[in-house]
C-alpha cells in the first residue's frame, strides 16, 4: 500500500487550505479512505494511491509500439556477409579479411538486456511514461510509485500535481523537495526512476533490417544501429545521420568509437528520431604484417599513414622500411607500387587499393648474417642452449659452454644438424621405396613348382613386409660423422648452423657385441684389446654367422667392415680381426642367409643404416 502520513498538530490549517483549493485536481487519485480518523490525534495521516493507475497509464503509453522485425538472435549484416572486395582481399592475403568494425555489432537480445540494466545518467530527461519511485521519511512516511501522465505530471497525494516532464534526472530530487516542502515540514525525500518509457524510432538507408523499432528511452545511436542489424554490406560505417524533426542533429562515424574511443557522436535517441545509414564509401584493404588486417572505409584525404593507424599500425615483425600497394584503378598497367616508409607515408590511398606490409623474419638470412641457436649437452661445464655469432665454429660453441670436462670423450661426439636430418629423411624414404620395389619385383618373378615353393614365397613376402615396417620405424637423426682420431682433444673447425645439436658423451669403458655370437652383450675393454679379442669374450661367431660381413660401428659414427678392410673374419691376417677396439665400439656379426631367401636379395640393407647415421640402436631394432 502506498502511504503518506503527517502529524496534523503543527500545520493542520495549511493542509486544510491546500486540500480545499486542490480537491478537484487531486480527487481522482485519492481513495475514499484517505484519512484514517482513528489515528488523527495520535499519528500520521494515511493516503492511498491505487497502483492500477500507474500500470494502466504505462500500458496506454506503450500500446502499439513496433517490435524489431526478424530474429533478435541473428548477427548483424555487416558481420555475416562478405562483400566482393573482402573476398578479393582474402584471396590475396591467404586468410579471411573482414571489414573493420563488422565485429562491433552484437545480437539484438544482448543489447536489449544491457539497456535494461543500465544506470540512469544524471542528464536523462524525464518524459511521458516514466515511472518515479518517491520515498519520504521523517514527519512524513511515504513509498510511492508514480507514472508521468500525458500532461507530463505526477500526482502526489496531499500535495497535488507536479510537472516533471522535461526535468533532468539530477534535478528531480530538488524539484520534488521544493514542491512537497510547500505542504510538509521536517521530512527527507528520495526520488529515483523505476521503469522507463519506451520510444519509437526509425532506421532507414543501407541497413540490414530497416523499419520502426521501440527501445528504452536510454537508447543511443549505437543501440539503434545494433537493434536494426547494423549497416548492410553496402552500408557505410562512417556516414550515419541522426535526424530529428527533419533536421540532421549529428553525423556519427563508427570509426571514432572503434579506433579512437570517442563516444561524443553517440547521442541519446528521442521519440520519432530517424537513423539514416548512407551508402558505403571508398574502401581499401590492409593485409600482411599489420596488427589487424582489415578492409577500411575511407574518408576524403586519407593517407597511407592514416590507413595504418586504423589497423593499429605495423606488427612487431613487420618490415618498417617498405609497403606495397596494388592499385585496381591501374589494372591494365603495372598495378603494384612499392613505397619507401616513412617517406611515402603521406601518399593518398584510393578506392580499391590493397596495401601489403611485409614480414621481416620469415625470409631466411644468409648464413653469414644469421646468429646461430645451438644446443650443447653432455660433458661440458655449462650445458644448455646458446646463441652464437654467425661465424662461430664447433670449438667456439664448446668454449661458450665452458669447455670440456675431464670425463669428456671427444672422439664419441654426437653432432646432429637439422638441415642434414631433413635431407636424410628424403633420401632414406627414397631408398626404402626402392628396396620395397625390388622385393616386390623379385617375389613376383619367382616360379612356383610345388606347394612348398608357394609356402616359401608367401613366407618371404611376410618377412619382407616386417622388415620394411621396422626400417620405416627408424628415422634419420641428422648425425654428421666427425673426422676425429681416437685420442683427439679438439673438435674440427666446422662452422655451426642454426639448430645444431652437440652431445659430448662421457668416456665409456665397454664394447658392445651383437648378432650371431654365442653371448651378445657389452664387455669391459682392456688396453690393447682387438676386435678379435672382444669377439672371443662373446664366445666368437656361431656356426651360422656370416664372418665375411662383420662390421664395427665406432663411437664417432663411422663404420669399418670386413669387406672394406679386404678380408674376412676367418682370415687371421685380416685388418678387421687385428683392428684395435676402441671405447664405445659396437661389433655386429650378421647371420649367413640362404641364397634364395629375401635376406640375400636385401644383402645391402645394412648399408642404408650406415649411410643415414642410424647407429647401433637401429641394428638392435632390426634384429628384434
Amino acid at each position: 500500500m502506498n502511504v503518506l502520513r503527517r502529524h496534523p498538530i503543527s500545520c493542520g490549517l495549511t493542509v486544510l487550505a491546500l486540500w480545499s483549493s486542490s480537491a478537484a485536481a487531486v480527487a481522482p487519485a485519492i481513495d475514499a479512505t484517505d484519512v484514517d480518523s482513528s489515528s488523527a490525534g495520535q499519528g500520521p495521516i494515511r493516503l492511498n494511491l491505487p497502483r492500477s493507475n500507474a500500470a494502466g497509464e504505462s500500458a496506454q503509453l506503450t500500446e502499439g509500439l513496433a517490435t524489431p522485425p526478424g530474429n533478435s538472435d541473428q548477427l548483424v549484416g555487416a558481420g555475416t556477409k562478405r562483400s566482393e572486395f573482402e573476398t578479393y582481399a582474402s584471396q590475396l592475403a591467404g586468410a579471411p579479411i573482414r571489414r573493420l568494425g563488422s565485429d562491433l555489432m552484437l545480437p539484438s537480445r544482448s543489447v536489449a538486456a544491457t539497456e535494461a540494466n543500465r544506470q540512469v545518467p544524471p542528464d536523462y530527461i524525464v518524459g511521458l511514461g516514466d515511472e518515479i519511485q518517491l520515498t519520504l521519511w521523517g514527519s512524513v512516511d511515504a513509498d510511492l510509485r508514480l507514472t508521468v501522465d500525458r500532461s507530463g505530471r505526477i500526482v502526489v497525494p496531499r500535495v497535488g500535481p507536479v510537472v516533471v516532464a522535461g526535468v533532468r534526472h539530477a534535478d528531480l530530487n530538488d524539484l520534488l523537495t521544493r514542491r512537497v516542502g510547500q505542504v510538509f515540514k521536517n521530512f527527507q525525500l528520495s526520488a529515483t526512476l523505476g521503469r522507463l518509457r519506451s520510444i519509437r524510432y526509425y532506421v532507414t538507408g543501407f541497413v540490414t533490417k530497416p523499419g520502426a523499432y521501440s527501445v528504452s528511452s536510454l537508447a543511443t545511436v549505437m543501440t539503434g544501429l545494433v537493434q536494426s542489424g547494423g549497416p548492410s554490406v553496402a552500408g557505410s560505417l562512417r556516414n550515419i545521420e541522426l535526424r530529428r524533426n527533419g533536421q540532421v542533429v549529428t553525423r556519427f562515424d563508427l570509426y571514432d568509437m572503434l579506433v579512437r574511443g570517442d563516444k561524443r557522436g553517440d547521442l541519446p535517441l528521442q521519440a520519432d528520431d530517424v537513423l539514416h545509414v548512407g551508402p558505403i564509401g571508398p574502401q581499401i584493404a590492409m593485409i600482411g604484417s599489420v596488427n589487424k588486417p582489415a578492409v577500411i572505409e575511407l574518408t576524403s584525404g586519407d593517407t597511407v599513414s592514416d590507413a595504418l593507424a586504423y589497423v593499429g599500425g605495423l606488427s612487431t615483425v613487420a618490415d618498417t622500411t617498405r609497403l606495397a600497394i596494388e592499385r585496381l584503378s591501374e589494372r591494365n598497367d603495372r598495378r603494384v607500387v612499392v613505397l619507401a616508409m616513412p617517406r611515402d607515408g603521406e601518399q593518398k590511398v584510393a578506392n580499391g587499393d590493397v596495401v601489403r606490409a611485409f614480414n621481416s623474419v620469415t625470409a631466411a638470412l644468409p648464413q653469414a648474417k644469421q646468429y646461430k641457436n645451438v644446443r650443447i649437452e653432455g660433458e661440458v661445464a655449462r650445458p644448455g642452449d646458446y646463441v652464437l655469432p654467425p661465424t662461430s665454429t664447433l670449438m667456439e660453441a664448446v668454449q661458450a659452454a665452458g669447455g670440456f670436462t675431464t670425463q669428456a670423450y671427444v672422439f664419441g661426439t654426437d653432432f646432429s644438424r637439422e638441415s642434414v636430418r631433413k635431407v636424410q629423411e628424403v633420401q632414406y624414404d627414397r631408398a626404402l621405396r626402392d628396396l620395397e620395389t625390388d622385393f616386390t619385383r623379385n617375389n613376383a618373378t619367382k616360379k612356383v613348382a610345388s606347394s612348398d615353393d608357394a609356402q616359401a614365397v608367401t613366407q618371404n613376402q611376410l618377412s619382407t613386409s616386417r622388415l620394411i615396417e621396422r626400417l620405416r620405424a627408424i628415422r634419420p637423426t641428422g648425425r654428421i660423422v666427425l673426422d676425429l682420431k681416437a685420442e683427439s682433444a679438439q673438435l674440427p673447425s666446422l662452422p655451426v648452423e642454426d639448430g645444431d645439436r652437440l652431445y659430448i658423451p662421457p668416456r665409456p669403458n665397454t664394447v658392445g657385441v651383437f648378432g650371431s655370437v654365442f653371448n651378445g652383450g657389452s664387455y669391459l675393454l682392456s688396453d690393447g684389446n682387438s676386435v678379435e679379442d672382444i669377439l672371443q669374450l662373446a664366445g666368437g661367431p656361431t656356426r651360422g654367422a656370416d664372418t665375411g660381413s662383420i662390421f664395427v660401428i665406432r663411437a664417432n659414427g663411422s663404420v669399418t667392415s670386413s669387406r672394406s678392410t679386404g678380408g674376412g673374419w676367418i682370415n687371421f691376417g685380416s685388418r678387421l680381426a687385428s683392428l684395435q677396439a676402441l671405447p664405445g665400439d659396437t661389433v655386429f656379426v650378421p647371420e649367413e642367409m640362404n641364397k634364395t631367401t629375401f635376406m640375400q636379395e636385401a644383402k645391402d640393407w645394412t648399408q642404408i643404416l650406415y649411410q643415414f647415421g642410424l647407429g647401433a640402436a637401429a641394428l638392435k631394432t632390426i634384429r628384434n
